[in-house]
């Protein structure tokens, strides 16, 4: 059946078919940066990658996933200015920089896992890849699209034709943009030059994390991570890449440009996936205004993260969505309904089904798909959920059903 994503490079919804489908679907994922707890903004964002995956799988591909650890070189601003995240994260824990990484690396699978997230098929650390980032930097000095200051190597966006086109983005609003958050290196060519490699000189002259390069020590840029390790775990030219909608403006473009300009302006990646922001009480969640809260805030209350799971599913992931504890609570009432309603199917005694109802069955399992591919509406798809629980087909086929619903919606309906 075919399967539709919301492409957003190109801006609509198109039909998904994979670079090469012999070898299955290479699907990259946007990693936290690991020096605090993942928050319910974050599950939402991973909630639409694991359905994404899930969804494939249920269409038969083979998923080769792979997401980033970002463990060094995001700065506080995603446009190079400010504290290394991890060096910042640091201090607060009172903890060296590997401590913080390590410890909120295995704190933030923990919270995917109560969330039912499947682990990805491939978990990368950008410390673990140095070497990798270097030779990339090293092939867009060949290919011209690098400089050298005293203070880091960056990228001249100048020399990439299109990178003011990326996403829709002229590339007049994209300098005002950087101009207002960033700190200008005085030898950088254009405001909107990204770095590649910090040097350890200036701000950065104590940074705790650094290696040897060939333009001297230091650390990457954030940027240089994603597209070092999506090459080397996905090739060149990679199915589909997902992030959050912050990425659209920065992040992804500077993906873009780094990577199509090592390889000779081969199409990095097929599909561009983005979930809308979440927000609390109608606010953007902040600690000072005391709506900031973990997904370990949720289970410490006494909910059910799958609860969680259950309220996400209800908004499709292009559409910002509003947490409140009200709706929670709602989505653990509807979970625990649902729960009950599958596990009594269960124990109902089997009956040979009429030719009618066993039509009746598959009508539902397309419709269910149906709803799933058209760009993973997921509360779609839980609606057509609901209405076959309602049906007159027969109760352990309505559970076989359920289940095999399940393999998408991850609620964990099995007993």
């Amino acid at each position: 059946m075919d399967l539709y994503l919301y492409n957003s490079f190109s801006r609509q919804k198109e039909l998904f078919t994979p670079i090469n489908p012999t070898s299955g679907v290479g699907l990259y994922t946007c990693g936290p940066t690991v020096y605090d707890y993942a928050h319910i903004g974050h599950g939402r964002k991973f909630l639409m990658d694991d359905i994404l995956r899930r969804t494939l799988e249920f269409n038969g591909y083979k998923v080769n996933h792979v997401q980033n650890i970002t463990d060094v070189g995001h700065l506080v601003s995603d446009a190079d200015d400010g504290e290394d995240k991890l060096e910042k994260g640091a201090k607060k824990q009172n903890k060296t920089v590997w401590e913080v990484a390590e410890y909120f690396t295995k704190s933030f699978y923990e919270s995917m896992d109560a969330l039912n997230f499947l682990r990805p098929t491939t978990i990368c650390k950008a410390t673990d890849h140095i070497k990798e980032q270097i030779e990339l930097i090293e092939k867009l000095f060949k290919n011209s699209y690098a400089y050298d200051t005293v203070e880091a190597v960056y990228f001249d966006t100048a020399k990439f034709a299109d990178y003011g086109k990326l996403f829709g983005q002229p590339l007049s609003e994209k300098k005002v943009g950087v101009r207002n958050e960033v700190k200008i290196d005085a030898n950088k060519k254009n405001p909107q030059d990204f770095a590649l490699w910090f040097k350890r000189v200036g701000n950065f002259a104590d940074h705790v994390m650094h290696w040897d390069s060939p333009w001297g020590d230091g650390f990457p840029g954030w940027h240089i991570e994603c597209s070092a390790m999506s090459m080397k775990y996905l090739g060149e030219q990679i199915d589909i890449h997902t992030g959050g909608e912050d990425h659209l403006s920065i992040h992804h473009p500077n993906e873009i440009a780094q990577s199509e300009g090592a390889t000779g302006k081969k199409p990095f990646s097929k599909f561009w996936i983005h979930s809308a922001f979440l927000t609390v009480d109608g606010t953007k969640m902040s600690k000072s205004l005391g709506n900031y809260f973990t997904i370990e805030d949720i289970i410490a209350k006494g909910y059910n993260p799958i609860a969680l799971r259950y309220l996400y599913l209800g908004a499709h992931y292009k559409k910002p969505m509003n947490f409140t504890w009200q709706a929670l609570d709602g989505a653990l009432k509807g979970l625990k309904r649902l729960q009950q309603t599958v596990n009594n199917l269960q124990i109902s005694a089997r009956t040979i089904l009429s030719e009618e109802k066993n039509q009746k069955m598959e009508d539902y399992r397309i419709k269910f798909n149906l709803a799933i591919n058209d760009d993973l509406n997921t509360s779609k798809a839980m609606a057509v959920m609901f209405e076959m629980l309602k049906s007159n087909i027969p109760n352990p086929d309505k559970y076989d059903l359920a289940i095999f619903f399940d393999e998408v919606l991850g609620l964990r309906l099995k007993v």
